[in-house]
């Protein structure tokens, strides 16, 4: 008698996981098998940012490359769910867009937007990086740097502004 009423329970069991399973699927949308599995190690919390790629792309930022050094970091943190990956994704904006005469105000503006993410991932909502090639080291400081790019003000006219430093 014990073991007619175990297999009913096992079945429902299996079809509720397999439920589960495509439901998630269809959630989640992944388009290829890299990013099922990554999505999947961020869902079961062993999700880890690919240090050598993030090496990598410090390499091509510290070169000056920006552009690519900001592709190497989005390959590094596919899910985007490392703070410090995207404020180094977001310097890399500031440091691309920055101008003597004038910033590039789109790039600020993707900018501002992975400093927020940096920001919203970081668990007590203020994030430091330690790194000595950096001068601006707080997520909050290199958003306001963003933001001020984005805005028009006398001191944009000013003609003493072509000797300012970037940070």
């Amino acid at each position: 008698m014990r073991r007619e009423s175990l297999i009913p329970t096992v079945g429902i069991a299996w079809t509720l996981l397999y439920a589960a399973l495509v439901v998630w699927l269809y959630a989640t949308a992944p388009r290829t098998l890299e990013e099922l599995r990554t999505q999947a190690s961020t869902a079961v919390g062993t999700y880890a940012v690919d240090e050598a790629r993030f090496q990598s792309a410090r390499e091509l930022f510290r070169r000056e490359q920006y552009r690519a050094a900001r592709e190497e970091w989005l390959r590094a943190d596919p899910a985007r769910r490392d703070a410090r990956t995207q404020f180094y994704i977001a310097y890399a904006f500031y440091r691309e867009g920055w101008g003597r005469v004038y910033s590039d105000d789109a790039l600020f503006r993707q900018g501002v937007e992975a400093v927020d993410l940096a920001l919203e991932l970081s668990p007590d909502g203020a994030l430091t990086v330690d790194d000595p090639d950096l001068r601006i080291h707080s997520a909050a400081e290199l958003k306001a740097e963003l933001e001020q790019g984005t805005e028009t003000t006398w001191g944009d006219f000013n003609p003493a502004k072509i000797f300012r430093e970037r940070k």
